[in-house]
């Protein structure tokens, strides 16, 4: 007998993997926590039935949230992670030798648990710089201003109080915790199926932040495949990693190269057109977008 799971990437459109084994499966206190062996992906993560990280791909994913960010600013010492609870992006951050402290707030205790026992390649919570606090992440930013150089949103789709992530009443207290210079990332869904999700965060970094825009990377289990990240920052030019930085860390990685971040930023005319337009009701202006046409 075969056995799949199957995730309702929307009301229309379904990704089905085969189950070797179903490895964990409970319900914490905030979400239903799975980790499934698959033939096709190897371990995977699913929260609330909704596919989180896989062994085969969370590369793609884990290495553009980090690296674009720490690439690009000046010098980060200390960085945020919010969400992220199987410890990838923290992973990724924690490669960086610049990065004195890493810090990772998340909600679900288990997630964290559970990833440690059952992904331990995706982390390195050991890490002597490495602290988690299992907290809101909201209210760790709102309580923590000036004191970061890096905060990263690696959250579940914007749906239930994640929805919160996405507005700009967190954008606003975000920019109030990161330091001069400091740069926000988040990861924003698909240009295909959540375009107007798009247009609503880039408008509101628009309205917060000196600097905004866009990028994009290719998640294979994420829906569609093509997925964007959203950034804004206190004045760093995010499209660009620093100088010497690639090669005073000498990292080995699978996805992301300098070459790949200065790519990244160059859009399709149709996601291009998410970032310069307004979403309906929303005010008009806002600062120049990097990665938008004609930039």
């Amino acid at each position: 007998m075969q056995v799949w799971f199957s995730e309702d990437q929307t009301a229309d459109l379904r990704i089905s993997v085969r189950v070797r084994q179903v490895l964990h499966q409970e319900r914490s206190p905030y979400q239903e926590i799975m980790v499934l062996d698959t033939v096709q992906f190897g371990r995977m993560l699913v929260l609330d039935d909704v596919i989180q990280t896989t062994e085969k791909d969370e590369f793609a994913y884990h290495e553009m949230m980090a690296h674009v960010p720490l690439f690009a600013h000046p010098h980060p010492r200390r960085v945020l992670v919010i969400g992220g609870g199987d410890g990838g992006v923290l992973r990724e951050v924690l490669r960086h030798p610049t990065v004195e402290e890493a810090h990772m707030a998340e909600i679900d205790q288990r997630v964290v648990e559970v990833s440690r026992r059952h992904l331990p390649e995706l982390n390195n919570f050991a890490d002597a710089r490495a602290r988690v606090f299992f907290t809101d992440g909201i209210r760790h930013v709102e309580e923590h201003p000036d004191t970061y150089d890096v905060i990263i949103v690696d959250s579940t789709d914007p749906v239930g109080p994640a929805v919160a992530l996405f507005g700009s009443d967190f954008h606003r207290a975000v920019f109030r915790a990161l330091r001069p210079g400091g740069i926000f990332v988040q990861q924003s869904e698909s240009p295909f199926f959540n375009r107007e999700l798009i247009r609503q965060v880039q408008s509101s970094l628009r309205q917060v932040f000196p600097v905004a825009g866009l990028y994009w990377g290719v998640v294979p289990t994420y829906p569609g495949g093509f997925w964007t990240y959203s950034v804004g920052t206190r004045g760093t030019d995010p499209r660009r990693p620093r100088e010497g930085a690639w090669e005073e860390a000498r990292l080995q990685t699978r996805y992301y190269s300098p070459e790949i971040h200065r790519a990244a930023f160059a859009l399709p005319p149709f996601v291009a057109e998410l970032v310069e337009a307004e979403p309906a009701g929303a005010p008009a202006g806002g600062p120049p977008v990097p990665g938008g046409k004609g930039s």
